[in-house]
């Protein structure tokens, strides 16, 4: 075996070792930092955000946001216990914060770090709107959505052999990586895209928590349809883009809402 072929089986090991399971759908992926390096990095890049972003003044918005997000964290809590893998966030410490913006986005880092921008709020229109929209940032970081996607940018950037390395001594390339994964700021360029696949799993991820957590699921479909009619324009055909299209997204939301009404307790 020549040495290149080494190589590329010791890569090919460290990938296989480094692929784990997703929750509820049980999709093999690709992870390969340790929960613990994204855990410190995302309490800290999380603090930092708060720090330079204005807080809502909107105190029946804030505790909404807050109110809801615990419902959907218990949610999550009872059902990971359920299924037996609570070792997966028994580190998380969860936050949920709203910030005084325009933009029309929330996001969960890892560890249940959740910011709520308030121009998502009146397409959300009510708190079980906003439940379809914290239920599927939060099914994101349970899916290991960001870890996936910062794993393909880190091999793509730095090589297998090189990965520990750029997380110990190349901090201002694998911190720009991680703004680029999460989009936090438009300071730090776009946003990284979820795939076609991972939205999916966090539509249906989603739903069930936000089922869980006493909102009721049908409720999906009327948000994303206020979503594609906010969008307007254009749009490219699907097969060109990273999310699915809104048609196939709300055909697949009725596809799912049997199960998940199940979960479903007012």
């Amino acid at each position: 075996m020549t040495v290149k072929q080494i190589l590329l089986s010791l890569i090919a090991s460290m990938l296989f070792a480094s692929c784990s399971s997703v929750p509820v759908t049980g999709r093999r992926q690709l992870n390969i930092i340790p929960q613990a390096q994204m855990l410190s990095m995302s309490f800290q890049e999380y603090g930092t955000f708060l720090k330079e972003n204005k807080l809502t003044t909107n105190a029946e918005q804030g505790a909404m946001v807050k109110r809801v997000g615990a419902r959907i964290q218990k949610a999550v809590e009872r059902y990971m216990a359920e299924k037996k893998m609570s070792d997966l966030i028994k580190d998380y410490q969860w936050e949920f914060n709203t910030v005084e913006s325009k933009e029309v986005n929330a996001w969960c880092m890892p560890g249940g770090k959740v910011v709520v921008y308030t121009g998502i709020l009146p397409v959300t229109e009510t708190e079980t709107g906003l439940a379809v929209v914290m239920g599927h940032e939060i099914a994101h970081a349970i899916a290991e959505h960001g870890g996936e996607r910062m794993s393909q940018g880190l091999i793509a950037q730095f090589g297998g052999l090189a990965l520990e390395t750029a997380l110990q001594n190349k901090t201002a390339e694998t911190k720009n990586l991680w703004m680029t994964v999460y989009g936090v700021g438009a300071q730090y360029g776009a946003l990284l895209p979820y795939s076609r696949l991972q939205e999916g799993e966090a539509d249906q991820m989603g739903l069930i928590f936000m089922a869980m957590a006493g909102y009721d699921p049908s409720q999906a479909v009327g948000f994303w349809e206020r979503m594609a009619a906010k969008a307007g324009g254009q749009k490219p055909p699907e097969f060109m883009s990273t999310h699915p299209a809104d048609e196939t997204r709300i055909a697949n939301i009725r596809k799912w809402l049997p199960d998940a009404m199940k979960y479903y307790t007012k």
